[in-house]
């Protein structure tokens, strides 16, 4: 029995010496984040460890009795080179230039009259860019009934949502975690609608707002037609003009054909009339010829 109060005793001690705490942090991606201890003042006894990761790899480390102050940037693989910065007053860790790599646990060792530890999980987030909204021209709604339109937004973090509002109602909502993705998010609305919406896109640290025009952007399908119709124009003027180089040419042709018939024609006339002339003239000297000679009786 005496043991077990011994035991009791022991335990109550180390809860009484020993102080667990944890915190989470959240940062946009590039800016800096600080980690407080907790301390107003190191004492002369206190050392004190950071370490990060499930590793628990040891990334500053601060000793008043050594006169130590010192970061370890290349631990565990670089990414905290020349990022660490340790408040020699409070030893508080200030991480800069935050990216998504340095996201995780960064645990926290006080050794001195009393041993303290402290987690804090820090999440670092990219971040968001302004959604999109569009007229969905391609919906099955007629034109006289209600305007389909569609909020989008790439995003490339994680916890984002993608929310459309009436006013400061939530009408429908969409979420992606750790994915690297296209949010879309479809919404129809009367063309006479005079009520406010927007599309919200938002994380645990920011958000982007577009708001809704209904007059513009519920009017743009009607316009979508003229470039079909100049498309057509300007094939069936294609085709118009194509047929008549063809004729141009057919007529050329005929006309080059009908010239050569011609041109023979009179080469046959001129040949003709050149060509008698000659005969007469043989014949008429024929005649001279036997003219001299003797007829017999």
């Amino acid at each position: 029995m005496k043991m077990f109060h011994v035991l009791v005793l022991f335990c109550l001690c180390c809860c009484h010496l020993i102080g667990v705490f944890s915190e989470s942090v959240s940062v946009m991606e590039g800016d800096s984040v600080t980690l407080n201890s907790g301390l107003t003042k190191i004492h002369e006894d206190d050392d004190i460890l950071w370490k990060f990761g499930a590793k628990k790899s040891l990334i500053a480390k601060i000793s008043i009795g050594k006169n130590m102050f010192s970061t370890f940037n290349d631990v565990p693989d670089g990414r905290f080179r020349d990022r660490l910065k340790l408040d020699h007053e409070s030893g508080s860790l200030t991480i800069t230039n935050t990216r998504t790599e340095h996201a995780g646990d960064y645990q926290l060792e006080i050794n001195g009259a009393k041993l303290t530890s402290k987690t804090f999980s820090v999440f670092v987030y990219a971040p968001l860019v302004t959604p999109n909204i569009t007229r969905d021209c391609s919906s099955s709604s007629s034109p006289s009934s209600n305007c389909s339109l569609v909020c989008s937004s790439v995003v490339n973090v994680s916890h984002a949502t993608l929310t459309w509002y009436k006013g400061i109602s939530v009408l429908s909502s969409i979420s992606v975690c750790d994915l690297s993705i296209s949010l879309s998010l479809p919404l129809e609305v009367e063309y006479q609608d005079k009520n406010t919406y927007s599309c919200v896109l938002n994380n645990p640290i920011s958000n982007q707002t577009t708001h809704l025009d209904i007059n513009t952007l519920c009017h743009t399908c009607a316009d979508q037609g003229l470039p079909l119709l100049s498309i057509v124009l300007i094939s069936s003027a294609a085709v118009a003009g194509s047929l008549m180089i063809v004729v141009t040419v057919v007529i050329f042709c005929i006309c080059k054909k009908c010239r050569k018939t011609v041109e023979t024609q009179e080469k046959d006339k001129t040949d003709s009339a050149s060509s008698k002339p000659t005969t007469q003239q043989n014949k008429s000297k024929t005649e001279s010829v036997y003219e001299n000679v003797p007829r017999k009786r």
